[in-house]
């Protein structure tokens, strides 16, 4: 028992009692002492926003519910989930509100409940496929000007899929469209969605129209709503595609996995509707324009052969075809002899060049080439063995030279004038008595062979 409790209970009533706000302050530093900042999950209730800017709510499940304050909620993370029946997730410190000595949460940051999870997953896998190279820009198809067929994987009940038809036949009507209707939410749909684009990549095994463009994707919605188009079976299936795929999943501000891998993303349904076909009154315009544009030089063309035309037959034509084709027909048979003449020239040419260089061939000829390196060659081979025959009788000289000086200025010569060599018994010459000692034994080497003796 502390000293302070001693106290209390020794000291009578009016001493012992607290005030109001004592109390209320000490629960207060108790609850942020032992507690503090934690995460609290339930449901918001009464959510007020105050001009200050202040929001005030309760959050609450089953069993009980408890006050929450957020100050300054527009400058803080997550603010925006906070609606009346939204399933929440708050950071903040568990306090006490001494004006009415109510605990209090006092929340600093709001995230929808499970969103952090999915969050988490969402970069995980962006991570994983863009280490891959699954976002990458060369891989990617482009989309094709004019298709005929467009396939659609959509929910066959939903807006988008009414969006989509509206678009194609408002702007391209020519368009089929096939529809593979797909759940586009909930738990599997992933593996439907994944499934119809593996099968209309290879329509002809399974009995499907060949299409020259894919649309996935649906409306808008939450994250959960859109989390199957998150989901790796559909971002792999998609990227394994040969069709060029087209994403248009939710609306404008939400991207997923999806986006990333298709070959184009589209902000909305209507606005993939939009990117894979052309506007066909553009196309009469500029088709108009074009034919429009043809059709002035040609009609300028054809007005000005009717002016040459014209003036032709009131002047050389008027006074007959015969005469007038006289002068032509000569200058051709002048032309046709000097063009007889220049090919005969060049020709003659021709030969000449083709003759020198016969003859230049001849004396490049492999077979000319080979015999002239073996020619050398051989001579190589005779300078090579008189070079090695003079060095060798050379070195043979020197090692008789090397040999007599040698046996000259070596032991041997040495041993046959009457000197010997004594070493002892570390294997060293001994050059003086003072280097051995009584007891050793030495060795001294003659002439006759070696003499072992002991130092007395």
């Amino acid at each position: 028992m502390g000293v302070n409790e001693q106290e209390r209970q020794n000291a009578g009533p009016e001493e012992s009692a607290l005030t109001v706000s004592r109390l209320v302050r000490r629960m207060r530093n108790i609850l942020e002492i032992e507690i503090g900042e934690i995460w609290v999950e339930g449901e918001v209730s009464n959510m007020r926003m105050q001009a200050s800017g202040h929001a005030y709510f309760s959050l609450k499940d089953e069993g009980a519910q408890i006050s929450c304050a957020m100050f300054g909620a527009k400058r803080r993370e997550g603010w925006e989930a906070l609606k009346d029946g939204a399933q929440v997730r708050v950071f903040g410190e568990v306090t006490i509100y001494e004006a009415r000595g109510t605990a209090q949460l006092v929340v600093k940051k709001v995230e929808a409940a499970g969103q952090g999870d999915l969050q988490r997953r969402f970069e995980e896998l962006k991570r994983k496929l863009q280490e891959e190279g699954l976002f990458e820009a060369e891989r990617k198809q482009a989309l094709p000007a004019f298709p005929r067929t467009i396939g659609l994987v959509t929910s066959p009940t939903g807006a988008a899929l009414q969006d989509m038809m509206n678009v194609l036949s408002r702007r391209a009507p020519w368009v089929k469209a096939a529809l593979y209707p797909v759940a586009v939410q909930g738990k599997g749909a992933e593996r439907g969605i994944a499934r119809a684009i593996a099968q209309l990549g290879e329509p002809e095994k399974h009995g499907l129209p060949r299409c020259d463009v894919l649309i996935v994707g649906r409306g808008g919605g939450s994250l959960e709503d859109l989390w199957n188009f998150n989901e790796e079976v559909v971002a792999r299936a998609i990227a394994a595609c040969p069709i060029p795929v087209v994403s248009a999943v939710g609306h404008e501000i939400d991207f997923t996995i999806a986006d990333f891998v298709a070959d184009e993303r589209a902000p909305t349904p209507s606005a993939a509707a939009e990117l894979v076909v052309p506007d066909g009154e553009e196309l009469k315009r500029r088709v108009g324009r074009m034919g429009e544009a043809l059709r002035r030089p040609m009609l300028e063309a054809l007005r000005r052969g009717e002016d040459v035309l014209r003036y032709a037959r009131r002047g050389v034509l008027a006074r007959g075809a015969e005469k007038a084709l006289r002068e032509p027909v000569l200058r051709l048979d002048e032309l046709r002899g000097r063009l007889g003449q220049v090919v005969k020239d060049r020709l003659s040419e021709a030969e000449a060049e083709v003759r020198d260089h016969r003859a230049s061939w001849k004396v490049l000829h492999p077979l000319v080439l080979v015999e002239r390196r073996r020619e050398g060659l051989g001579q190589i081979k005779l300078k090579l063995r008189h070079g090695m025959r003079r060095r060798l009788e050379g070195s043979e000289a020197k090692l008789v030279r090397l040999r007599g000086m040698v046996k000259a200025l070596g032991p041997e010569s040495a041993f046959e004038r009457g000197f010997s060599i004594t070493f002892g018994p570390d294997g060293k010459v001994v050059r003086g008595p003072e280097e051995v000692k009584e007891g050793e034994v030495l060795e001294t080497m003659t002439k006759g062979g070696v003499i072992c003796s002991r130092v007395e």
